[in-house]
């Protein structure tokens, strides 16, 4: 099961880029656990300074817009 961390205050696109999460796991087939990280200052020492963010097994991938899922496909199965 791989970890994805949604960064960000939960506003739309926070919630979008977790939607994206779930459908790309489940196009490829891979397990993974939301946590969505809201407090600025655990975001800021991911090295994030724009949200939405998307971190996958502690590593962000994108931040300051909503990946697409065929974005976020290729970062899942990526073995880690």
């Amino acid at each position: 099961m791989k970890k994805v961390q949604v960064l960000g205050s939960g506003c739309p696109k926070c919630e979008e880029t977790a939607a994206n999460a779930k459908a790309a796991a489940a196009a490829v087939g891979v397990e993974i656990k939301i946590e969505k990280v809201k407090k600025p200052a655990e975001i800021a020492k991911l090295g994030v300074l724009f949200t939405p963010g998307l971190a996958i097994e502690g590593e962000v991938k994108v931040s300051g817009r909503v990946p697409t899922v065929d974005e976020i496909k290729p970062w899942l199965t990526k073995a880690s």
